[in-house]
């Protein structure tokens, strides 16, 4: 394999799993997106596989263009990396919260959390390679939407 596409395949590979080990734990919960109110502009639910396995890849596609970056310390790009690490692992819990606890609101607070990561992450990616921020950038719309979607769920359904 050659050595400059392996740290992608992986990264790829690693986020794509944190997203199926997820939805492996939520899978038998997932039909409460169909039980509860929602509001207005609620996708229907096959669209949120679809987008989430996009943003998934442009995730690992990102990440690893930070971990072969030669235009940052090894120590600014670790840092780096430990900030999407923790987004990956809040955004794993966020399923889990929402879905199997159906604690909606400490779900949103969780939410709020995972976008102040995703946004410090493309502040911190901008500096070492630009366009591994803006591959970020529809991670940050999609979590502010699903952001309203928690919101609004939580909001109709009390």
């Amino acid at each position: 394999m050659n050595k400059q596409i392996k740290p992608y395949i992986i990264s790829v590979a690693i986020a794509l799993g944190v997203g199926a080990l997820s939805a492996l734990f939520t899978r038998n919960n997932m039909d409460i997106y169909s039980e509860v109110a929602t509001p207005p502009l609620s996708p229907p639910a096959i669209l949120f596989p679809l987008v989430w396995t996009l943003l998934y890849i442009l995730m690992g596609v990102s990440a690893a263009a930070i971990y072969t970056s030669r235009s940052a310390s090894v120590s600014q790009r670790k840092r780096t990396l430990y900030t999407y690490a923790a987004s990956l692992v809040v955004n794993f819990f966020w399923s889990i919260i929402f879905f199997n606890m159906r604690a909606f609101a400490f779900a949103f607070l969780w939410l709020l959390l995972l976008l102040y990561l995703i946004i410090k992450t493309i502040l911190q990616y901008k500096e070492i390679e630009p366009t591994a921020a803006y591959l970020q950038i529809p991670y940050a719309l999609w979590v502010a939407f699903a952001g309203y979607l928690n919101f609004g769920i939580w909001y109709l359904n009390r």
